[in-house]
């Protein structure tokens, strides 16, 4: 893990493609809520809690993100976020959903009863850039790797989050996404729903 001499983790650095640079400001600035930093006429720097994002300027980017199973859902990839306290968590779902959020997975709880549980949601920005936000009850789980709660005694209390947000996976039927390529194969997405509760032998 790198860390600082003091043992605090330091920021990262992420720069990625968007397609305007105002659409990405209003997003990471308004929606997030993410402080400007220094910017020129093709890039802006963004405080994402702490951490360094430049938002580049392609007038011509197409996403070309794949999706992956993961606890029963078709997760986007690439994608990029925070692991952030669950009282913030909470308050940014709230946000984001109080304005109408297209979410990829809407904000829930992966992992339940497992080593590793944590709240999550999946949405994009305007130029169809994935990103994860999450939390876990005990940020100790962070990299947790033992599946079984018999052999992880120290295993903290489950998370507690409303039962609305909780059940807030998509409704049976519903398009798993409308932005651009994460349409996820409908037999793929019921195959790894049908395997998380029937594993193979």
């Amino acid at each position: 893990m790198n860390t600082s001499a003091a043992g605090t983790l330091r920021p990262f650095h992420l720069a990625f493609p968007v397609r305007d640079l105002e659409e990405a400001r209003t997003f990471y600035g308004e929606l997030l809520g993410c402080e400007e930093g220094r910017s020129a006429p093709h890039w802006i720097d963004f405080n994402l809690f702490g951490h360094q994002i430049v938002a580049h300027l392609d007038a011509h980017f197409a996403n070309r993100a794949m999706n992956n199973a993961v606890d029963g859902e078709q997760v986007p990839v690439p994608h990029f976020g925070v692991v952030m306290t669950m009282a913030g968590w909470q308050t940014l779902a709230d946000r984001l959903k109080a304005a109408n959020t297209d979410f990829i997975i809407h904000p829930t709880v992966r992992f339940k009863g497992q080593a590793g549980e944590q709240a999550t949601m999946f949405f994009c920005d305007p130029s169809g850039n994935a990103l994860e936000f999450k939390a876990f009850g005990d940020d100790g789980q962070l990299f947790a790797k033992d599946w079984s709660r018999s052999a992880f005694p120290s295993l903290s209390p489950r998370i507690r989050v409303p039962a609305a947000i909780g059940q807030a996976r998509r409704p049976t039927g519903a398009p798993p996404y409308r932005g651009p390529n994460f349409e996820p194969n409908r037999a793929t997405l019921i195959g790894a729903r049908q395997s998380a509760h029937h594993p193979r032998p």
